[in-house]
């Protein structure tokens, strides 16, 4: 009899939970001055019936409708609308379903197991992933592409960039260099820019390969996007690493930077890139003692293509340039009077002057003219300190 009224029990929470479903709300008569059942009604029509100037009185459509004067009322339907040998059924199957302590721990091995399956796999799993797919000569260019988007991703962290090696992924991902698609061979350079990034482990593994040099030849691409990111995987190799600095130059870096800088045909996101990689170089070069030897500083074609960039519009270059000329006026093998007398740094930057003066009366670009200009005078400042200490810096 327990098992029964457990399972109307159960039956009445079910009516309940169908009736607010079907917009049926169910209140209880607690007493004759309590609250009473109703239908349909909203919270604010709870009230009690001395409150009421009419009793209410509910008819039998109304306890049709939903509404029952009671829950012994409420009670009695239900077991009047249920079938006991169901009810019992169902009350056995409760009781059959309970588990035992060791049940229990099994099911939830069980769970756990279950759980450890459905785990998302790690960062190294991932990366073996890709690897393997670059590897396999019969996956198609789009799965090609997709293992080096998703390496793309995983290498950013340090310490998954120094697995790349020990998972064979910079050989496979080397190899992709020489892939006949440009949108493949971008992605792998990148992919190798990204993990040499201030990391000296991989820069120097990404030497010992002989990539540095394939790389250097893949920045003269006609493919933009393959030049822009080869450049970009340049920079990240030998940033503020000599030995790869002097790989940098045996590979005619300093010819291919040379090329970008005076070939104003070519794109200006190259030429950024390329300008920043000269101040980058000259100031690690003020950080290391001038250990790396890269004797293109002092080339004076090289130098004079470096001024050349300040006559741009485009202030973003600018800026970079200015940048590089400060650098390599800090250097001990740069000479003032070259840069005035071969490069024409100090008429470069009155034209400069004149042109941010006409640029920042546009209000859009004001506030950045400014803060070129201010890079500019600071410029000019060191340029005529080390000319000549007696000259006056022009006003």
């Amino acid at each position: 009899m327990g098992c029964v009224r457990l399972s109307v029990v159960l039956l009445i929470a079910i009516m309940i939970s169908t009736m607010t479903v079907l917009g049926k709300e169910v209140r209880v008569n607690q007493s004759t001055s309590g609250l009473f059942w109703s239908t349909s009604k909203e919270d604010g029509d709870f009230f009690r019936k001395e409150d009421s100037e009419e009793p209410v009185a509910l008819s039998e459509n109304d306890e049709l409708d939903g509404g029952f004067s009671s829950l012994e009322g409420m009670l009695q339907w239900a077991i009047g609308h249920s079938d006991p040998a169901k009810l019992k059924e169902s009350a056995e199957n409760v009781q059959r379903q309970r588990m035992s302590d060791d049940e229990l721990k099994k099911r939830q091995v069980e769970i756990q197991e279950l759980m450890e399956k459905l785990k998302m796999p790690s960062d190294a799993e991932l990366m073996k992933i890709a690897i393997n797919d670059l590897n396999n000569s019969s996956v198609s260019v789009e799965d090609r592409l997709r293992a080096l988007e998703e390496l793309l991703l995983l290498v950013e962290p340090i310490d998954n960039a120094n697995d790349l090696d020990k998972l064979g992924g910079l050989n496979a991902v080397a190899r992709q260099l020489d892939n006949i698609d440009p949108d493949v061979r971008k992605l792998a350079a990148w992919v190798l820019g990204k993990a040499s990034q201030n990391n000296p482990v991989v820069q120097q593994q990404v030497l010992e390969l002989g990539t540095l040099g394939k790389l250097i030849k893949m920045v003269k691409s006609d493919f933009t996007e393959e030049a822009t990111k080869a450049l970009y995987a340049v920079s990240a190799v030998i940033r503020n690493n000599v030995n790869a600095q002097e790989v940098f130059y045996a590979e005619a870096g300093d010819l291919m930077l040379k090329d970008i800088l005076s070939n104003s045909g070519v794109d200006v996101r190259l030429r950024r890139k390329c300008v920043f990689l000269v101040g980058d170089l000259a100031e690690s070069q003020l950080e290391n003692g001038h250990k790396a030897k890269l004797p293109f500083f002092s080339d004076h074609v090289f130098l004079n293509a470096v001024v050349n960039l300040t006559f741009s519009d485009d202030l973003d270059l600018q800026e970079k340039t200015l940048v590089a000329i400060k650098n390599l006026l800090e250097l001990r093998v740069s000479e003032a009077s070259v840069f005035r007398e071969l490069c024409a740094l100090d008429k470069a930057l009155e034209s400069m002057r004149l042109q941010l003066q006409q640029v920042m009366e546009d209000e859009t670009r004001r506030d950045y003219a400014m803060d070129v200009e201010i890079l500019r005078r600071e410029v000019e400042l060191i340029f005529y300190k080390k000319l000549d200490k007696g000259v006056q810096v022009p006003t």
